[in-house]
């Protein structure tokens, strides 16, 4: 997977939209202004995702592309290196349940507004 694609993946979602609040380097993907995964596009090694922390420490334990999450919660992210042990497939579905975390978490009326667009 290359960024463009990863890119492409994430924008596809309801209500996503991209920036870089940090530094000129540092994409950053929302939902309804909540992150849900950030990557480095000079340098596409790696993507930070959300994720349950029971289910965090699992995929640490069974995956080597799988650590804390780096400059993050170390309980809530996990950095997941690309092209290592997890299939591309894997780290999508593990977007898609970033992506959902933050989705079910949102306020009624954020879900609402979510819901029309």
């Amino acid at each position: 997977m290359n960024i463009e694609e990863f890119r492409d993946y994430c924008l596809a979602k309801k209500g996503v939209t991209e920036g870089f609040p940090f530094d000129s380097s540092t994409l950053v993907f929302k939902v309804m202004d909540k992150m849900f995964a950030l990557t480095n596009v000079d340098n596409f090694v790696s993507i930070n995702l959300k994720c349950d922390p029971e289910l965090a420490v699992e995929l640490r334990d069974q995956y080597e592309s799988v650590q804390p999450g780096y400059h993050m919660s170390k309980k809530h992210w996990n950095t997941v290196t690309v092209d290592q042990d997890a299939s591309d497939q894997l780290i999508l579905a593990w977007t898609d349940a970033s992506y959902q975390l933050i989705v079910d978490k949102l306020p009624k009326k954020r879900k609402e507004e979510l819901s029309k667009l």
